[in-house]
Formats: C-alpha cells, structure tokens, sequence
C-alpha cells in the first residue's frame, strides 16, 4: 500500500471499525440499562409495534380488573346483607308461630307483634344500607342488571342481577302484616313467611352464583395480564447475561480498535525518516 500524507487509508479504516464498534458498544450499554432489547422503533420497527399493541391490552385489563374488583365488592356487601335478611326471616318465623298459637291472649299475640315489626323494620334498614360506591342491589332503586367489563375491548361484560329485599318487594312480600289478627290470618301470615324465606334462599343462590362468576373473571383477567406481560417480555427484555458478554468482547474490541487506529497515524510518519 502507498504511503501518502494527505491520505491514510489505514487510519481511516481503523477509524471506522473504532467507530462501528463504539456504536455496537453504546447499543449494549442502553440494553443493559434499560433491560430492552427493543426500546424504540428504530431497535425493531415490527417487533415495536407488538409490544405497543400488547402493552395497550396490558393496561386495559387494568380498568377491567377495577370494573371487576368493584362488582366483587357489590356483591359482597349484598351477599353479607343478604344473609342477614334471611337469618332475620327465620327468627320471624318463630313469632308468627308463637302467635299461630290458639291460645295466646291478646297480650301475647300484641308483644309477638312488636318483635315481629320490629325483625320486618331490621329488614328494611338492612336492604336500604347494603350499598357499595353508591351502589345497591337490595333496596329496589336498580331493576335492571348492571353490567361490569369483562374484556380490554369494551365489549364484552359479566352480569350482576339487582334482588329487590325489601319488604314490600315481590321476594319478601311481607309488608303490612302483622300478628294482632286470628289465628286464621296469623297462618295466612305464616304462609307469606314461608314463601319468603323460600324467595330470599333462592334469590341468594342466584347472587351466589354470580358472585363466584365475577370472582372467577377476576382471577382470569389477573392470570391474563401475567401472561401478556410475559409475552411482551420474550418480545423486548434483552438477555443480561449475553449482553453482559458482549458488552465484555466489544470493550476489548474498542481497545484494540484505538491501538490499530493509533498505528494506522505513526505510517505517514515514516516518510520523515526518507529524508534523513
């Protein structure tokens, strides 16, 4: 190769292979730092765009869980009421009994009573306070089913059927008795109790029901995410452990590029000993 001093080949290659390797070397050290093989387009344009996708998925889900958790949280509250209601109906139950009885005096039917209204204004309170976020379905305000997310689309939803426990609702249906009465319409009492009490173990199953449903879409959307934010982790997370290697070889690289590129600048020097 000729020697020149206005050109030096070898210094230029040598300056673009320490160039070449400062790049890849800065490469390596934003996957290190960053954890990302792809952080941006420019890393891979395709694969970017996937995880962008995913990632859009990831956090929707994230206001399908908080749709979800807030059934949950509904249902809960009413379930936890509900119960009590139909615990409420069977102590009922006992009084409209005791006052079946033909011989009670009037005295004994009127303190039966007492509890009895008593045991039907728990049920009221109880219905009217099962709320959560604003929200009951006991209390008769909702007689339509409430829809809840149940996909990051928007589309899709779990259903939670409003139970009206009042006590004049058509599952209770006991508003207006009382037990002062004869013994003839204290059994008619009995038999409304009884269909009740039936009215409300059902209702509660069907609640039951759903509240496992919602809890089951909770746990699905949870393990959803899980897989998601793996996938997107096979698509950008960089392998430490090879760029941790590479990173070690490019350092070698670099040094060596600078001494080429230090031995490629002392050739032009050569011609000074020409006119010695």
């Amino acid at each position: 190769m000729a020697i020149s001093v206005n050109t030096n080949k070898s210094a230029l290659i040598a300056l673009q292979n320490l160039n070449a390797t400062n790049d890849k070397l800065a490469d390596v050290q934003t996957r290190i730092n960053t954890g990302l093989r792809v952080s941006n387009a420019k890393d891979n344009a395709a694969v970017y765009a996937i995880a962008q996708k995913q990632r859009a998925e990831f956090s929707s889900l994230d206001a399908v869980k908080m749709s979800l958790d807030r059934a949950n949280s509904i249902t809960d509250v009413a379930m936890t009421a509900g119960q009590q209601i139909s615990d409420i109906l069977v102590q009922m139950r006992e009084k409209v009994v005791g006052a079946a009885d033909g011989s009670a005096s009037t005295a004994s039917k009127k303190a039966f009573d007492d509890e009895y209204q008593t045991l039907l204004e728990a049920i009221g309170q109880f219905a009217n306070s099962a709320e959560f976020d604003g929200v009951s379905i006991l209390n008769g305000t909702i007689t339509s089913a409430i829809s809840f997310l149940a996909n990051a689309e928007g589309d899709s939803y779990v259903n939670l059927s409003p139970q009206n426990f009042t006590v004049s609702g058509s599952i209770i249906n006991l508003g207006g008795t009382s037990l002062t009465g004869t013994t003839t319409a204290t059994q008619s009492v009995l038999a409304r109790l009884d269909s009740a009490i039936a009215n409300v173990t059902s209702s509660l199953a069907e609640l039951g029901a759903q509240a496992k449903q919602i809890e089951k879409h909770v746990t699905f959307v949870g393990k959803l995410q899980d897989t998601i934010e793996s996938g997107i982790g096979n698509l950008v997370d960089a392998d430490i452990a090879k760029e941790s290697a590479r990173l070690q070889a490019l350092q070698v690289q670099q040094q060596l590029g600078a001494q080429a590129l230090s031995i490629a600048n002392q050739a032009p020097q050569i011609i000074l000993r020409l006119f010695q």
